[in-house]
């Protein structure tokens, strides 16, 4: 048991937690972007699905406790890491010349992962405490006809593909799932999944900005 604990609070340990649950994060993001897709075919077909995952009841509520439980484990990790790296000076958590993603995204995790930090606490009070009996459609589509709201909604989906662009490669090089016959299928996929989930919500964005019927 002790030696469990020295290799997670190791610097070793560390960075397969980050990427454990930073993959399973990004997963959770995956499927939130195929679900949102709903919102391209109308009102009707978004109501539908999330009539769909209310209708889960207690099992909402659990994956939510565990889902909140994977993002704080993340975050606190990753601080860790950020300040543990700082004070052995010069020694980065995120490689800048990797393999896998730009300066910029690795050199900016930190920053990109606080502003998704705030934009979830943002993004939760506006659409997942809805009252009862309004539609979400009408949550959604009357918050999204706000430039502002756009600006921030846009701007934190960017922070989100700059942070995954990354984080996707770096996560599974941590864990050992490289080979150099096969990184450029990896490297494919990671940019792959990162376009799919950035461009789904920043395209939401500008279609319910641009076409405010929309969702009626």
């Amino acid at each position: 048991m002790t030696s469990l604990k020295h290799f997670f609070n190791s610097s070793i340990g560390k960075k397969y937690i980050m990427a454990i649950s930073g993959l399973m994060l990004c997963g959770f993001l995956l499927v939130h972007a195929v679900g949102n897709t709903t919102i391209f075919w109308g009102s009707d077909a978004f109501n539908s699905y999330a009539r769909h995952l209310y209708s889960l009841g207690f099992f909402i509520y659990v994956f939510e406790v565990c889902l909140f439980s994977l993002f704080l484990i993340h975050i606190l990790t990753g601080v860790s890491l950020f300040l543990q790296n700082r004070k052995a000076k010069g020694s980065q958590y995120a490689v800048k010349k990797s393999a896998g993603g730009s300066s910029i995204a690795s050199s900016t995790m930190l920053y990109t992962g606080l502003t998704i930090l705030a934009f979830t606490v943002i993004h939760l009070l506006d659409f997942r405490f809805v009252p009862d009996g309004v539609l979400i459609s009408t949550t959604v589509g009357s918050v999204l006809q706000n430039p502002v709201y756009t600006f921030l909604y846009g701007t934190a989906m960017l922070a989100v593909g700059l942070h995954i662009s990354h984080g996707i490669w770096s996560s599974l090089q941590s864990l050992g799932i490289n080979h150099p016959q096969y990184n450029g299928l990896i490297l494919a996929i990671n940019w792959a999944v990162t376009i799919f989930i950035t461009a789904v919500f920043l395209i939401i964005v500008v279609l319910l900005l641009i076409n405010k019927n929309h969702l009626q």
